[in-house]
């Protein structure tokens, strides 16, 4: 159990530069919530006047193996606040995964089991860095202190937070009105959240617009063990691909940072022009001044496709480099004008014994192309199947013996053989 730690008081008097305003407008930039605003300029004085980095925290739990461009807005904030000199601490909550996290949750989220946990925390660090300096991140995993914790030190912990404030929480109110089960254990995780704030003390806890009581929880906890308490900045959650929920891959909506160049490029051109400015914001590393310039621009007769291309560029070259971005821009050129790309997945297929050919469905089904027939009938009734190229209007169609290229949609290729 950490013992109490009396630390210097943010209060303390020191002058705000232009260099700590210039800190605080890099902070705010794209953020939801900056709490306290005043705490956080204080901080950032007392640093600039004394020469000592601030201690600046994200925690992820390692619930699936693939880190998408969502979780990069807060890993985007993350890189800007290191390369102002503060030491950023990337912490893989391996023990808090073991738990669940209810943020956002009407059903109790199950936990994760320790095997689990070690995959895929093996590979969040390592695609984190793609963003991150290495060199310059403090990697801690919450199960150093969680652990030693034990029964004792978890009943201690529990006594610093009533569970009136708890059931303050949005989701926990609306399970308990709704009479939706609260297992006890839930509670457990804002509190180890909040106690990772204590160990590791804090001066910014960032995280999604969902974490915001989990973060003022650590507030809470280093006020009772005497430790000054950290800010918080909170950020947006990235809307994903369709426009409507955030990024998940549960939701299909999502670009990996892990994904290929071309399949990255295609999708960052889906998106719809108004969506394009908030990830201009929140992903771009453009100057604020240059994206308003950019937006006027468009707003003033110039192609958003231009800038929808530069936005995919950038974040293309980000995690695959220049070249990568170029030969990704040439395959989306080449397949607007109709082309067919090089990298298109290949497949065989049997004929049906009496040799009357396979049907157009089901060949796109067993392609891998659409989830089903239904939906293959749907998709060339809208027009959006080719063979060769050329459009399909009949869905009675039978393909006889040889190869043929089809394509669904603008990005869903395959060399099919049919023998």
């Amino acid at each position: 159990m950490l013992q109490s730690e009396n630390t210097q008081e943010a209060t303390s008097s020191y002058p705000v530069t232009d260099r700590v305003r210039e800190a605080l407008a890099v902070t705010q930039r794209g953020c939801d919530e900056l709490l306290p605003e005043g705490d956080w300029v204080k901080k950032l004085a007392r640093s600039e006047a004394t020469g000592v980095p601030l201690r600046i925290k994200l925690g992820l739990d390692p619930t699936a193996p693939d880190i998408h461009l969502g979780h990069t807005v807060v890993l985007n904030k993350l890189r800007q606040l290191q390369d102002l000199g503060h030491n950023v601490i990337f912490l893989i909550g391996d023990f808090t995964s073991l738990i669940g996290d209810p943020s956002g949750r009407n059903t109790t989220r199950p936990p994760l089991t320790p095997e689990q946990v070690k995959v895929n925390a093996e590979t969040y660090y390592k695609q984190a860095s793609l963003v991150l300096d290495a060199e310059r991140t403090e990697i801690r995993y919450n199960s150093e202190w969680c652990d030693a914790l034990g029964a004792r030190g978890m009943i201690q912990l529990a006594s610093r937070y009533t569970v009136a404030r708890m059931m303050e929480r949005d989701d926990f109110t609306k399970r308990f009105k709704a009479n939706t089960p609260i297992s006890v254990h839930e509670f457990l995780y804002p509190l180890m959240q909040g106690y990772d704030s204590v160990a590791l003390k804090s001066d910014l806890e960032l995280g999604g617009t969902d974490q915001k009581f989990n973060l003022l929880m650590g507030r809470h906890l280093q006020s009772e063990y005497d430790q000054e308490p950290q800010c918080i900045l909170t950020m947006p959650l990235l809307v994903g691909l369709d426009g409507v929920d955030k990024m998940s891959k549960s939701k299909n909506n999502y670009v990996g940072i892990s994904e290929a160049p071309n399949s990255m490029f295609g999708k960052l051109m889906s998106i719809s022009d108004d969506l394009m400015w908030s990830y201009f914001e929140l992903l771009s590393f453009k100057a604020l001044a240059d994206i308003a310039q950019l937006k006027a621009e468009c707003t003033s007769g110039r192609n958003p496709r231009d800038a929808k291309v530069m936005l995919a560029q950038e974040i293309v070259s980000r995690f695959h480099g220049a070249q990568a971005a170029e030969d990704a821009l040439a395959d989306f050129v080449n397949r607007s004008k109709g082309g067919i790309p090089d990298d298109i997945p290949e497949l065989s297929l049997g004929l049906p014994a009496d040799g009357a050919g396979v049907g157009i469905g089901a060949l796109l089904k067993q392609a891998g192309l659409v989830p089903s027939t239904s939906e293959a009938v749907r998709m060339i009734e809208q027009g959006g199947v080719r063979i060769d190229g050329t459009p399909v209007s009949d869905k009675g169609l039978k393909i006889g013996a040889g190869t043929i290229v089809v394509q669904v949609g603008k990005r869903k290729f395959a060399r099919v053989t049919l023998s």
